[in-house]
């Protein structure tokens, strides 16, 4: 089969496209024909190595996280799946490979697909979903009534977080470019900032979560618009020693991060508020909740650009722009 491979990690080396054998699903795991696959920020991060200490692949790699296809086979124990299933999933680390005509993956990474949305569309949901539902409701347990900030409002989980905030019942408050200010009203945004003239910090106060997903700055400013008792969940790092027992990292690993994360921790515990770092999980149960979101209506997939397979490479270094508006699809099939 066809598939994008990482060789080599770096900034500049693009992923090559090999031949490689058609995998063949354990007990445990489901064969799913690709028909989509979206980018996300951490493809890039893998390939240039910035976390090869947390996530250390074994070179070559095939790449990519997110897909949607058709079930060809199921392994001996899998139960809520059959052949011609159509399903949608962010592959579990350590078993990526959606960047491939077809991918096996573990039956509780897999859900079915959401109903009268196409591959391309589902594709895109996964890693961001997962990632605005576990920070929102998984870990904030966010309530009507309550005021969360989300940072880069236009991206792809800003997006998805905005409209499941608002389905929540939240106050949402976001930041983006001027020329994409009503845009993101109509998701869902109350509040919205022009990052590039606005200070946050005079315009919110007394939130009770922030979602931050950008760099150090913005997050220490995030930190002063919290409320005492409030919480800033970071997508972005830095990792904290929780995720670190979390993964089983060896005694150096969780030292290094015991001391990259100790100024903010130190600095949120002087203002009476709670840092955490979300590193998203697979779970197809979650996806499945999604799914009836989105055949509700509650939330749409926001698309930007959708690249033929041939250009992975390409649809890689738009993401890399930040200038996407949604999520960035590869289409196989």
């Amino acid at each position: 089969m066809k598939a994008f491979v990482l060789d080599r990690y770096g900034k500049a080396n693009a992923l090559r496209m090999a031949d490689m054998p058609m995998p063949v699903p354990r007990d445990d795991e489901v064969l799913v024909e690709v028909h989509a696959a979206s980018v996300n920020v951490l493809d890039s991060k893998i390939r240039s190595g910035e976390f090869k200490l947390i996530l250390p692949y074994r070179l070559p790699q095939v790449m990519g996280h997110d897909l949607a296809g058709i079930v060809v086979q199921v392994g001996a124990r899998v139960q809520r799946f059959k052949a011609g299933d159509e399903v949608y999933a962010r592959a579990p680390d350590f078993a990526i490979g959606s960047f491939a005509e077809s991918i096996a993956i573990k039956e509780s990474a897999l859900a079915h697909k959401p109903k009268h949305v196409g591959m391309e569309e589902a594709a895109s949901i996964p890693l961001v979903g997962l990632t605005a539902w576990q920070a929102l409701v998984e870990t904030a347990n966010l309530r009507a009534g309550q005021k969360v900030f989300i940072q880069a409002g236009s991206g792809g989980v800003g997006t998805f977080a905005i409209q499941l905030a608002k389905h929540l019942g939240a106050t949402v408050a976001t930041t983006t470019s001027a020329a994409n200010l009503a845009w993101v009203k109509q998701l869902g945004a109350d509040v919205v900032i022009d990052y590039r003239k606005d200070d946050i910090e005079t315009q919110l106060r007394d939130y009770d979560l922030v979602l931050h997903s950008q760099d150090g700055k913005a997050l220490e400013k995030s930190l002063r618009i919290l409320k005492p008792g409030g919480r800033l969940i970071s997508i972005s790092g830095p990792p904290d020693p929780r995720f670190a027992r979390e993964i089983g990292a060896p005694a150096f690993v969780k030292l290094a991060l015991r001391l990259l994360s100790a100024g903010v921790r130190r600095r949120a515990k002087r203002l009476g508020v709670v840092y955490d770092f979300l590193f998203m999980k697979p779970s197809g149960s979650q996806l499945e909740q999604i799914a009836s979101l989105i055949e509700r209506g509650a939330i749409r997939p926001v698309l930007d650009q959708v690249f033929p397979f041939e250009a992975t490479n390409e649809a890689i270094a738009h993401v890399e722009t930040g200038r996407a508006k949604g999520k960035v699809v590869i289409k196989l099939k």
